[in-house]
């Protein structure tokens, strides 16, 4: 761990997948039109931007190489979810992204992490499962099965909470909903259903409720060392009130890459290695 002023942060390691085949090709949210076009060279500059603001925080940063034909592997965080050296698959639900699943699953293998499982249901990796200290908050609506929670909480020993998603922009948890600590977070409540706000509040009481402006440019999809916070350069509001509780906020340009509906979570997968 290392101490930034009086906050504690600690040193985390990142999967992520350069954007060397980034591009919109098909519409799987409603962030996503193939007709709008993209800049790649520039979306390359960015996801790099992101990456060595990473390693200058003093986290670890590994890569996957990236499959040409699979233009969304970029967002590294759907690709599986870690816990304590446990590597749980993805089973995409497009048939666009299906072989990005064992593609992921096949770096964690060769790395060394033996306990891995192939899932039975479709789940989208840390896109709807977040990991806290005691739990794992997990979502369905859209993309990841109810019965995939379940089949994760078995496997990684850890109980999941399920949450509803009900606005498609906010497709994935990880859209709608970051850790700020092992037990605090920052959620956009209208991302979710009533019941899931209701849990929500009991569950954290002094969460960070975001607008819904700074949600409709992913301000939540934010990465969160203990201290320091990379969020969108637009979630200007938010970004201010993290700095008002005492976060060391670091505002990204990812603009191009949220052309296909992603931002700096979305682009990185923690690796929960109990090896480290």
């Amino acid at each position: 761990m290392v101490r930034s002023g009086d906050a504690v942060r600690t040193r985390r390691h990142y999967l992520m997948c350069p954007p060397t085949y980034f591009a919109v090709e098909y519409a799987i949210n409603p962030w996503m039109d193939p007709a709008a076009g993209v800049d790649r060279a520039r979306a390359i500059r960015q996801w790099e931007g992101l990456r060595d603001l990473y390693r200058s925080l003093g986290h670890r940063v590994s890569e996957i190489t990236p499959i040409d034909g699979l233009p969304d592997m970029v967002f590294a965080a759907n690709g599986a979810l870690v816990v304590d050296g446990r590597v749980y698959g993805a089973r995409f639900a497009s048939a666009e992204r299906t072989p990005e699943g064992p593609a992921y699953l096949d770096w964690f293998r060769q790395a060394g992490f033996t306990e891995t499982r192939e899932p039975k249901h479709v789940n989208e990796g840390e896109g709807d499962f977040i990991t806290l200290d005691e739990v794992v908050l997990a979502a369905t609506g859209f993309r990841t099965e109810a019965a995939a929670h379940q089949e994760a909480e078995r496997f990684l020993g850890r109980p999941v909470i399920t949450l509803q998603l009900v606005d498609p922009r906010f497709y994935h948890l990880d859209t709608a909903l970051f850790a700020l600590s092992g037990a605090r977070v920052a959620y956009y409540p209208g991302a979710f259903s009533e019941g899931s706000r209701r849990v929500l509040a009991s569950l954290f009481p002094d969460a960070l409720l975001a607008t819904e402006e700074d949600a409709a440019v992913l301000g939540l999809n934010a990465v969160c060392d203990g201290s320091d916070v990379v969020i969108a350069a637009e979630a200007v509001a938010l970004a201010g009130r993290l700095r008002d509780l005492g976060y060391r906020v670091h505002p990204v340009e990812l603009d191009e890459l949220r052309k296909a509906g992603g931002g700096a979570k979305c682009c990185t997968l923690e690796i929960r290695d109990a090896r480290d």
